[in-house]
């Protein structure tokens, strides 16, 4: 059993045990696997090996999906000669690339909290880890945390872009990362929250409109961009400046807009980009594509 229904709850509780942030999430990870908590540490650090990997498989091997439309796109901005970001900057949104390319080419990653929005958190934590030297441990942590803001926003709006939009995925990732963030940086409970907040905030409305029905445009993309409204939206929470809507009236606003969203904005590739001339051209070429593949694949 979940001890927290939302944001104010998880903070009552750990106000009241004193517990930080990531034990009950760990608690309800020991209830609901029957694991111990070494077993769960363990399981937490395979998971975060393959975000790594997933990143350095990005950066060092040809990303070219079937469609065309993934041509490598981590690597050309992580080595591009003309800069307008910092190194820093230009690193986390080449690694959100690259790990969600890893994706998009069939390769190994982990779904946090879905595939459409892999990149996010590998391109997070590991910019994290490299820019503040923190122990993996510490990471760990992090990722707890993260698991619980995907637990509450699961139960009070969606994870799943055929529900609630591309908001409810890289949304929903963007504001696991930024969470994770302050907290491993030392945020209080506010911080940590209102990060998520201002996270979401940034993210509302975004609709699901993948070309061709594919996880790859506008997907990876948006996957750059979610890291960096992560960190944008974590300094600003570290800072202390007021997030004005509580954390889980954000969540419920996330909620409200997914439940009014037209159906062709849910991941239906009916709208938005995906109805593009452009778009509806990829998706006939990709269409018989798969139509010429398949006898192939049969015999």
């Amino acid at each position: 059993m979940l001890l927290f229904d939302d944001f104010k709850s998880w903070k009552k509780h750990c106000e009241t045990t004193q517990e930080p942030l990531f034990q009950p999430v760990m608690t309800y990870e020991i209830q609901q696997k029957g694991r111990t908590e070494t077993e769960i540490w363990d399981g937490m650090l395979r998971a975060y090996t393959v975000m790594r990997e997933a990143v350095q498989t990005g950066l060092t091997e040809d990303m070219t999906s079937r469609s065309g439309m993934v041509n490598n796109g981590g690597k050309k901005v992580f080595n591009s000669p003309v800069t307008i970001l910092s190194p820093e900057f230009k690193k986390l949104i080449s690694r959100a690339l690259a790990a969600k390319e890893v994706n998009s080419c069939m390769g190994r990653i982990v779904a946090a909290p879905t595939a459409g929005a892999s990149g996010i958190l590998p391109g997070v934590l590991v910019t994290l880890q490299e820019l503040h030297d923190l122990p993996d441990r510490k990471i760990l942590e992090g990722l707890l945390v993260s698991a619980g803001i995907a637990l509450i926003v699961e139960r009070n709006a969606s994870l799943a872009g055929a529900v609630g939009g591309c908001q409810a995925e890289t949304g929903s990732a963007a504001a696991m990362g930024s969470g994770a963030v302050v907290y491993c940086l030392g945020g209080n409970i506010d911080q940590v929250f209102s990060a998520v907040a201002i996270t979401l905030q940034c993210m509302l409305g975004l609709v699901c409109d993948p070309v061709a029905g594919l996880v790859e445009v506008p997907c990876i993309v948006r996957n750059a961009s979610a890291a960096a409204i992560a960190y944008s939206s974590a300094q600003i929470a570290l800072a202390g400046v007021p997030t004005v809507i509580p954390v889980d009236e954000c969540v419920m606003a996330m909620g409200e807009i997914g439940e009014s969203m037209e159906t062709r904005y849910k991941e239906t590739a009916m709208g938005g980009l995906a109805a593009t001339p452009t778009g509806q051209q990829i998706a006939k070429r990709v269409l018989i594509q798969d139509i010429e593949v398949l006898p192939d694949e049969m015999s």
